[in-house]
């Protein structure tokens, strides 16, 4: 019971520092990708800011581990924060986490169910795609027979991924940006259906209300 509480603790004291290292992550990683023409110093301090955040996300992904007590379960019971900080672009699918820490110190969540996913999965969804086309973009910008050019051919061709359209007009030609669609793929075939369910259930029990508020006949 006391490491759940200090495990608690420190996830209310990092919550504020984890967001702050999350955003710094993902700008510099924007600047470094997009800004091609930036002075020789600029590049250098976005990876030292990048190197810096990761290095923040992995102290407090050790201080949980030693706070749990559970050892190398704590991998496995843990798999997503794991895999988040092997992968720092995937970080947007800890919005959940964040989410629920700020609700649970109003009280009472504001939003219903069916909203709190919808919410959640919009901004899963805009802040991996983001995180992908810069990805793919950074992959397939030089590569030889590349057709993804532009940072604007790479979100064109994000969104058609994510929604499993797949037009076919641009696609990644590298084994990392291959990489890379698979896993969007992965990402928005969940979250997408994370959506369409959910909104399915609450048409379900919107029907369903109505027609028990519907009179008996005769």
């Amino acid at each position: 019971m006391d490491d759940d509480t200090r495990t608690t603790r420190w996830e209310r004291r990092t919550e504020l520092p984890l967001v702050v290292a999350s955003v710094l992550f993902f700008t510099s990683y924007a600047v470094r990708v997009l800004g091609h023409g930036l002075p020789r110093p600029w590049p250098g301090a976005c990876l030292a800011v990048m190197l810096g955040a990761w290095a923040v996300f992995a102290v407090d992904y050790a201080v949980r581990w030693r706070l749990s007590g559970q050892g190398p379960r704590f991998v496995r019971k843990h798999w997503l924060d794991t895999v988040v900080l092997v992968l720092p672009l995937l970080r947007p699918l800890r919005v959940v986490k964040v989410y629920e820490a700020v609700q649970r110190r109003r009280g009472r969540p504001r939003l219903a169910l069916h909203a709190r996913v919808i919410t959640y999965a919009g901004l899963a969804v805009s802040l991996l795609g983001f995180a992908g086309a810069l990805a793919v973009y950074q992959q397939e910008r030089t590569a030889p027979g590349a057709t993804i050019r532009t940072f604007g051919d790479a979100v064109w061709w994000t969104c058609a991924t994510m929604a499993t359209v797949g037009y076919g007009d641009v696609a990644p030609v590298t084994a990392a940006g291959r990489v890379i669609a698979v896993g969007l793929m992965a990402c928005g075939l969940a979250l997408l259906g994370a959506v369409t369910g959910s909104f399915s259930s609450w048409l379900l029990q919107v029907f369903s209300s109505e027609e028990n508020e519907k009179p008996p006949d005769g």
